[in-house]
Formats: C-alpha cells, sequence, structure tokens
C-alpha cells in the first residue's frame, strides 16, 4: 500500500507541483486549501504524513500543527512545515509546535521528497521501501547499490555512509564533526580533515563522466547535497 501525503496549501502552483512529484515518486496524496479542510481531511482519513503550509486561511499551519499534536489519535503523525519564514526564531516556533520537519519557500521538490522519505524512515520505517532518491541519483539500501543516470556508482563503506546520510537531508549543510558522527564509527579517532578525503573520493565517483556536481562546499564549514548549486 502507497503510504499518504497530505499537502496543506493554498497556493494551487505549489500544490501541483508536490503533487506530481510526490506521486512520480510513489506516494498516495490528497489535499487541502486551508486549516479546517486539513482538520477535517484527517478526521476522515489518517495520512502517513502531512505537508503543512505555515501561513493559511481561517487556521493557521501552526495552529493545525498545534491541535494535532494535542489529539492523541494524531499526536505521533509526522508533519513537514512548508513556509516563506526563514528568520531562526521562526524555525524554532515552528519545530517547537510540534512539526517534524521544516522547509523554507523556495524549495527544490526533489528536496522535499527525499525530506518526506527521511521523516517517514525515520517515524513510521514500515511504510517506505529502502530506496533513496535525489536528482539523478538512486540508492538501494537493500542490496548496497547507488546509480546516477541508471550507470552503477561505485562507493567504498564510508563514502557510501556519507552519501546516504546527504540524501537522507539533502540542501542541509554538515559541519566536518557532524559528518564524523553520521559516517564514522563514535570510537574511532578520525581527524575531522579526514571527511575532506572522503568527500573528494565520493565527489569522483559520484561525477564520473563530467557529471555536475551535487556536493556543496561550504567554505570554512563543511558540505551539502545540492542539486540546485550543481
Amino acid at each position: 500500500m502507497k503510504p499518504r501525503v497530505l499537502i496543506v496549501e493554498d497556493e494551487p502552483a505549489i500544490v501541483t507541483l508536490l503533487r506530481y512529484n510526490l506521486e512520480r515518486e510513489g506516494f498516495d496524496v490528497s489535499e487541502a486549501s486551508d486549516g479546517e479542510e486539513a482538520m477535517v481531511s484527517v478526521a476522515e482519513q489518517r495520512p502517513d504524513l502531512i505537508v503543512l503550509d505555515w501561513m493559511l486561511p481561517h487556521l493557521s499551519g501552526l495552529e493545525v500543527c498545534r491541535q494535532l499534536r494535542r489529539a492523541p489519535e494524531t499526536r505521533a503523525t509526522p508533519i513537514i512545515m512548508l513556509t516563506a519564514k526563514s528568520e531562526g526564531q521562526d524555525r524554532v516556533r515552528g519545530l517547537e509546535s510540534g512539526a517534524d520537519d521544516y522547509v523554507t519557500k523556495p524549495f527544490s521538490p526533489a528536496e522535499v521528497v527525499a525530506r518526506v522519505r527521511a521523516v517517514l524512515r525515520r517515524t513510521k520505517p514500515a511504510t517506505v521501501d529502502e530506496i533513496l532518491s535525489y536528482a539523478d541519483v538512486v540508492m538501494d539500501l537493500a542490496n548496497h547499490r547507488v546509480v546516477r543516470n541508471s550507470e552503477p556508482v561505485h562507493l567504498g563503506p564510508t563514502e557510501f555512509r556519507l552519501l546516504r546520510h546527504f540524501m537522507e537531508n539533502p540542501g542541509r549543510v554538515f559541519s566536518r564533526d557532524q559528518l564524523l558522527d553520521a559516517a564514522w564509527d563514535r570510537d574511532a579517532e578520525v581527524e575531522p580533515r579526514t571527511v575532506d578525503v572522503h568527500i573528494r573520493r565520493l565527489r569522483k565517483a559520484l561525477n564520473h563522466a563530467d557529471r555536475a556536481d551535487l556536493i556543496r562546499t561550504v567554505r570554512a564549514f563543511g558540505y551539502a547535497l545540492d542539486a540546485e548549486a550543481a
């Protein structure tokens, strides 16, 4: 059975964009154009995840999120907040209201799909398969395989773990220390600069045949998986 995603958004163009990309990736999609309609839709058929706009008519996305978190039957329903608000304080308010993740407009549809998969994998692992996808890269976790544009990409174990972490969190910038925590054993004595070596190897494997570089370097900080930068 396909995982069901409810899109709560009052801008038709955004709804169309999200629906197209989510359905193409195998999700069952329904929609609501305001907060009150969203509450009715959730009551009628509970979704596996909600993509919820902050600014909505009648009932704000923030209040919808709070009400869903207060109700026992919807307390655990994953919510990704979608908003034009990018200030740190607004992000904190969204997460404190109960959102599981936060995507700022304008966004990449591929990023939203990847975030949906990552949140579902974390909260409802039975609803998603073991396939990650971003841009033209597909990662098969069960069979430990990666392809880009339908051609195999050969990665070592560390590069595979790094790419998996990036694909589960597309667009996010990670410091070297954060990547060490994600891809290496916590007890391993590894220098942060070792991350640079493995990022170079990952880039070389992914960018074979002069493909666009999907990994963005953030000077003096770290790296991100970012198709827009490519």
